[in-house]
């Protein structure tokens, strides 16, 4: 297993109408490296954004599609999401505020 730092944790910010309507609850979703855990989660999302405070980390693995072109069969990456909630006194996230 590699050493992964807490840049490399965060790949991108998941941007759907579901995670749109859970960030008034203070959940944001994030695409997150496959083997990362949820502790560096959580260190990577309070260091990375200033004036947060992770309250919990939700994590989903998801098996990549089946896909077929012509008579070749193969699969997609597999992907990792994290939903992450922010404790009440926390500062929203940046990112997600022109959205």
């Amino acid at each position: 297993m590699a050493d992964i730092k807490y840049y490399d944790v965060i790949l991108k910010p998941v941007i759907t109408e579901k995670s749109m309507a859970a960030m008034s609850e203070k959940k944001y979703t994030f695409l997150v490296h496959t083997e990362a855990t949820k502790s560096q989660v959580k260190e990577a999302v309070e260091k990375m954004f200033a004036g947060t405070k992770v309250q919990s980390v939700n994590t989903m693995n998801c098996d990549g599609k089946n896909k077929r072109r012509g008579m070749v069969v193969g699969k997609t990456a597999k992907t990792k999401k994290a939903i992450v909630q922010l404790t009440a006194d926390s500062k929203d996230i940046e990112i997600f505020e022109g959205l």
